[in-house]
């Protein structure tokens, strides 16, 4: 009688818990004991599955291994949802309670966490480099849900993004070492651009990367990357993005490239950025240039209360040079939307009718000293 793949895997499943497996290898031997007479193709996706359901995660790890897919979205048990070329659709995979929590307990151990009623709330990297995060009850109400980030195998160069023009003056500000902010909202592509902009970097520079969860992976000779740690069950041992720029200015960066700034590691960063550290990166959650110098003048002044606005205001104008904005359209695709460059007072305006052209404007008249509103 033809067994079904439930039936193997349970099988399987009883065989290694007295005979553990050493390879993969050792897993076929066993699946071709039970179902002796299948093909070689058919063997091979016995294994996949097994594989995927005994060691890795489970009905979600074929959705990790398909390129065209770059987010994964489990709202609970149920239906897995997908992004696929910029669109969200199902993916025809479902999943039960008891195998999602297998999945998140897996994916937790991965990166040495816990994913439960008293951290309910969890970021992870995955050994394939996926970002994933996880919120559980009693916090979701529906869940446990599942957010995963994959990153494309194949690097998108800065010609993706806008036109020549625009490249030459983005491939301009990064060789000028201009500190660069790229702005826009979740998911518009501001770590990939990052990766661009990171591509025109001299190969002489010691760069340092700096993230909560490391995702760039920076096709550079000399790059050392640092990630945060959360505290372990106990409370201890958490390090986070503030500690890490500090920590970073004694690993002599030419430059450094910050994932994200969202707390008080701007005051750090931005007082780096002062003091010599020229050409260096980050991005923040802002949908303009001037939204994108507000949060970081609003952040500084967060991390210490002591920091006037007016001097907040001028730590931003005098560290950053330059603002890119992305933006990701319907149809999925990610533009450079504008270019705020801080130094020269000059705006590059993509026309919404052509994704392949700018506006180029000079802001005449801005004092650098004053509000934010003189550059709207």
């Amino acid at each position: 009688m033809t067994k079904t793949i439930d039936e193997i895997t349970r099988s399987v499943r009883h065989r290694i818990l007295e005979h553990p497996l050493a390879d993969q290898q050792q897993l076929r031997d066993v699946i071709a004991q039970i179902v002796p007479l299948v093909s070689d193709q058919t063997l091979d996706e016995y294994v996949a599955h097994v594989h995927a359901e005994l060691f890795g995660l489970g009905a979600i790890e074929p959705l990790l291994a398909d390129p065209q897919i770059t987010d994964i979205c489990v709202n609970g048990p149920g239906p897995v949802w997908i992004e696929r070329y910029g669109s969200l659709q199902q993916s025809g995979v479902t999943v039960d309670r008891e195998a999602l929590e297998t999945i998140i307990e897996r994916m937790a151990a991965q990166s040495g966490q816990r994913a439960d009623r008293l951290s309910p709330i969890v970021d992870i990297r995955l050994l394939n480099g996926a970002r994933a995060h996880v919120t559980m009850e009693p916090v979701a109400i529906d869940g446990p849900y599942v957010a995963i980030r994959r990153f494309a195998s194949t690097r998108l160069g800065l010609s993706e993004f806008c036109d020549l023009a625009m490249l030459e003056e983005l491939v301009r500000i990064v060789q000028a070492r201009t500190n660069v902010v790229v702005c826009g909202s979740t998911g518009a592509g501001k770590t990939t651009l990052l990766g661009a902009l990171a591509e025109w970097f001299d190969p002489a520079d010691r760069v340092i990367t700096i993230e909560d969860t490391a995702e760039l992976n920076l096709r550079h000779p000399h790059v050392i990357r640092l990630e945060t740690r959360t505290p372990n069950a106990e409370g201890i041992g958490g390090v986070d993005m503030r500690q890490l720029v500090r920590a970073s200015l004694r690993l002599r960066p030419d430059r450094l490239v910050i994932g994200e700034v969202r707390g008080a590691e701007a005051y750090d960063m931005l007082q780096a950025l002062n003091t010599g550290h020229a050409g260096s990166f980050t991005t923040v959650h802002a949908n303009d240039g001037i939204a994108a110098l507000a949060r970081l003048q609003t952040l500084c002044m967060l991390a210490d209360a002591s920091v006037t606005a007016d001097i907040a205001h001028e730590m931003v104008l005098s560290a950053i040079g330059a603002i890119v904005v992305v933006k990701r359209l319907g149809d999925g695709k990610r533009v450079v939307d504008q270019l705020f460059d801080v130094q020269r007072h000059e705006l590059w305006v993509r026309n919404a009718d052509n994704v392949a052209q700018y506006t180029v404007e000079r802001l005449l008249g801005a004092d650098p000293t004053s509000g934010w509103e003189d550059y709207a």
